[in-house]
């Protein structure tokens, strides 16, 4: 008993004196894709790409603090497929050793740009361990080669990381109404989502927002900026045409930070990425009104501006540290997938037979009656999603594959045993959204069969995973 204790005693010593120097290393690999694909993200035929406003890149930051290192790779993408990250960790694994489970990647929801998750009916399918096309093959091995960049660049570094509110920018799109509103299933929902700006009718938010937009920053000794990630829960911005190629205001704000940081006179190399909060009910339009007429990208601009002075403002208060602790945890957490009634079904295939003859419940109803078709045919019962979460120090950091609601961001974070916590939504893949329970018994469009395909169930069983992680990280 006292030869377990001194044992004991002493691994807690080498545990206490256990020393941590980081390292960092950041990259930026270009992932523009050719011109005349289609750019998804909207209902209907995607428009053939015509035009390239501003190149779309996977950002990469590598973090070393001697003993264990993580990557987070944030990507210009609407949303991409388990199995292309997949691919990317495994070609990373095998060539520099990192572990597969040590690497977050995420899209950022620009909504112009083609698809990194099939096309045409293949996006709405599940593919895991289909061959992926060209584009996703070529995205996966971008990922994997800015990694391997990030880590040959790596060097001794210190990090600091805070919070700041931007409130004017975050508005919930889903509004309980004074009436109910037809869905594409012939039911009744008491939300609609985007409902229009001055709309009568409106009663309230149906939710919450989050304004707090997290920065991660990452200076060489000599306070030479190496790179910068932010979060802030916000969809895209839009507001361009529909054949342009864009990165939306995730890609803007890192061109104003950037040159926010240049007119400090750094060296070149600085990268500058923002991911994507919890905003699966959040946009930047508030319904109350007055209504706002901007022109092509002038909305996105104005909020990228803003987004990005605050994070500069907010980072030139930063405390920094060389000694931070890393850590990842990595688990699959098995949800059912929703599927259609019998009666559903039948009505699709009588609604995709004719849907000229037949009176529609709703515009929509031909393309959901396509997807619950699909979910159907093509969906397994359950699937297994990434859940995973990091440790910088006293900051931790939660990945979800899901266009995930403010809510649940929010809870997250209030029950996180981390002094600090934000969420990445779209992270290690894409399943549609995710609704509280409580939210699903409203409706509205984030709810229907097709664009939510997992268990109404799903959002509390993935926080209760991601604070389970939490805690054994912290132990």
């Amino acid at each position: 008993m006292i030869l377990l204790f001194m044992v004991l005693q002493m691994a807690g010593a080498g545990a206490q004196s256990r020393q941590y120097v980081l390292r960092a290393g950041a990259s930026l690999s270009n992932i523009t894709p050719f011109l005349d694909g289609g750019i998804v993200g909207n209902f209907g035929i995607p428009p053939k790409a015509q035009y390239i406003h501003d190149e779309l890149y996977a950002k990469s930051l590598v973090l070393d603090d001697g003993h264990q290192q993580i990557a987070i790779v944030i990507v210009d993408n609407l949303h991409i497929s388990r199995e292309v990250f997949d691919y990317a960790r495994q070609l990373i694994q095998e060539k520099t050793g990192m572990k597969k489970e040590n690497v977050l990647m995420a899209a950022t929801h620009t909504h112009s740009s083609v698809s990194a998750s099939g096309v045409d009916d293949e996006r709405m399918n599940f593919n895991y361990n289909r061959p992926l096309d060209e584009y996703q093959t070529f995205v996966a091995k971008r990922i994997a080669d800015g990694v391997r960049r990030a880590i040959y660049q790596k060097e001794p570094a210190e990090i600091g990381w805070g919070s700041v509110q931007v409130p004017q920018h975050v508005f919930n799109r889903r509004w309980v109404m004074k009436e109910g509103v037809p869905n594409p299933f012939g039911g009744q929902d008491k939300v609609r989502m985007n409902p229009g700006v001055g709309n009568p009718d409106l009663l309230r938010p149906a939710g919450p927002t989050d304004p707090e937009l997290y920065f991660v920053s990452i200076r060489a000794l000599d306070g030479r900026p190496i790179g910068l990630l932010a979060n802030y829960s916000l969809h895209y911005v839009g507001g361009v045409p529909a054949d342009h190629i864009t990165s939306d205001y995730f890609g803007a704000f890192a061109g104003y930070l950037s040159r926010l940081v240049d007119k400090d006179q750094t060296g070149p190399g600085f990268v500058a990425m923002l991911s994507n909060g919890t905003s699966g009910n959040i946009n930047n339009i508030d319904f109350r009104g007055p209504a706002q007429k901007m022109g092509n990208y002038q909305k996105m601009q104005l909020v990228a501006k803003d987004v990005a002075e605050a994070v500069y403002k907010g980072s030139q208060e930063l405390k920094y540290k060389t000694d931070v602790k890393l850590g990842a945890a990595y688990s699959e957490l098995n949800l059912g997938v929703r599927k259609p009634t019998p009666a559903m079904l039948a009505r699709a295939k009588e609604v995709l037979a004719n849907p000229e003859k037949l009176k529609l419940h709703h515009p929509q109803e031909p393309t959901y009656a396509k997807r619950i078709t699909q979910i159907q045919e093509n969906w397994p019962d359950r699937i297994n999603v990434v859940m995973q979460t990091l440790q910088i120090g006293d900051l931790g950091i939660a990945a979800i594959p899901f266009e995930t609601f403010a809510e649940t961001g929010l809870e997250i974070k209030a029950k996180s045993p981390f002094k600090s916590t934000f969420v990445i939504e779209l992270a290690n893949g894409s399943y549609g959204y995710l609704p509280t329970p409580e939210q699903h018994e409203l409706g509205g469009y984030e709810t229907w069969l097709g664009t939510n395909r997992v268990e109404t169930e799903g959002s509390r069983k993935i926080v209760k995973r991601l604070l389970e992680q939490f805690n054994g990280m912290k132990k």
